[in-house]
């Protein structure tokens, strides 16, 4: 696990150790509401360098930019619900797969079935910063 207190302007370097470690797979994000989890995706596609406009997919339960990034938020309907509509499918697709608001039983969930799996927990400590708890399995 590692741990970074980062303002906005700086999520890149994070992003840019993180992906050099885990270049595919779901990463979990949690954090309270409003903590940066849609900008943190949003620094993962920036980097990545796909021209894709991101928006929280709480309504529509997953976005796609460019052909590898999904993203996908299961607060709504939770998470048998995301199960009964099948996209676990949707995770064996090459690429990187960010899930907002999993939770442990989430990540046993996919660990059991194969999947890679890391999570960052996100945590506002002031109107400019977060502190980013990853943990890469």
């Amino acid at each position: 696990m590692k741990k970074y207190i980062l303002s906005l302007d700086q999520l890149n370097t994070m992003v840019k150790e993180f992906l050099q470690q885990f270049p595919s797979g779901v990463v979990i994000l949690r954090g309270d509401l409003a903590a940066g989890k849609t900008t943190l995706v949003k620094e993962f596609v920036k980097f990545l360098k796909k021209d894709a406009e991101v928006t929280s997919p709480t309504f529509s339960l997953q976005q796609v930019y460019g052909d590898k990034i999904f993203h996908y938020d299961i607060y709504n309907k939770g998470l048998d619900h995301f199960i009964a509509l099948g996209m676990l499918e949707e995770l064996e697709k090459e690429g990187l797969h960010f899930i907002e608001w999993g939770d442990e039983q989430l990540q046993q969930l996919l660990q059991s079935a194969g999947f890679d799996v890391a999570t960052i927990d996100i945590k506002k400590i002031s109107p400019e910063k977060r502190e980013y708890e990853v943990c890469i399995n």
